[in-house]
């Protein structure tokens, strides 16, 4: 339901602007048809957001809103590494990896019978499987990222907090190591409860106090966004590890 209602929103803010809200941006001002992909963005995000409510309509929102995640990190996040490994490359990429991999799991929950015949390979435990595995490698971008611009991050620490720097190199470890653990299946739960709680704290700590001093700016705004939209999408995913054990290796099947 927050998945849901935070796709809600996405769609209703990009009906209000005219303008992709920040959780399908960088897109490139010369790309055929951008207003039209503007508003396309909103109403998927609208429309999938109120499917996913409803059982009956759970599965086709879900199918919808896999469809679209996947020809966006196919068609615009990865060609863009043609133009090198930069953080605002990988960092657009990785944020809508992780959006596609909530969204997959619903898929594989909500999949009906014609999904399951048809789309085999995107359901059930292969398509969870896949899933995880993109949640996994998304993570791992986030973490260097912290070390990459260690002054950055380490400024966004709240002033109560000691050792600045420790924490910018600790919460880059800690996202390095939660995706390696979901990628290769050892201690996923445990690493997808902590990467989920992690960024949920981003969210409560840095950027809640700096919307309620009231001196916002847009940038900050998107962040605020985007926290919220990932964060939702990583409780999606540790949803997927409910009745699997916290610790050690999961047991897979052979496909």
């Amino acid at each position: 339901m927050v998945f849901a209602a935070t796709m809600i929103a996405l769609g209703i803010v990009g009906l209000i602007k005219g303008d992709f809200t920040v959780i399908w941006q960088p897109v490139p001002q010369g790309l055929p048809g951008r207003e039209t992909l503007v508003y396309l963005c909103a109403f998927i995000s609208l429309a999938s957001g109120v499917g996913l409510l409803w059982r009956r309509t759970a599965a086709i929102a879900a199918r919808m809103l896999l469809l679209w995640f996947l020809l966006w990190l196919l068609l615009l996040r990865l060609p863009a590494f043609s133009r090198g490994f930069t953080v605002d490359v990988y960092w657009a990429a990785c944020q809508t990896a992780v959006m596609l991999a909530g969204t997959w799991v619903l898929y594989t929950w909500f999949a009906t019978d014609w999904d399951k015949q048809w789309l085999g390979f995107a359901s059930g435990e292969n398509g969870l499987g896949i899933a995880r595995v993109l949640y996994g490698l998304a993570l791992i971008p986030f973490g260097l990222a912290h070390f990459t611009y260690l002054k950055q991050t380490a400024l966004l620490v709240p002033g109560w907090l000691p050792w600045h720097v420790g924490w910018a190199y600790l919460t880059g470890a800690t996202f390095i190591a939660a995706g390696v653990a979901v990628t290769v299946g050892i201690c996923a739960r445990l690493a997808a409860a902590l990467s989920t709680l992690q960024m949920g704290l981003f969210l409560l700590l840095v950027w809640i106090p700096k919307v309620a001093e009231g001196s916002m700016t847009a940038l900050q705004w998107g962040e605020v966004v985007v926290t919220w939209a990932l964060t939702s999408a990583g409780w999606v995913m540790l949803e997927s590890y409910r009745g699997k054990p916290w610790l050690g290796r999961m047991k897979t099947r052979r496909v």
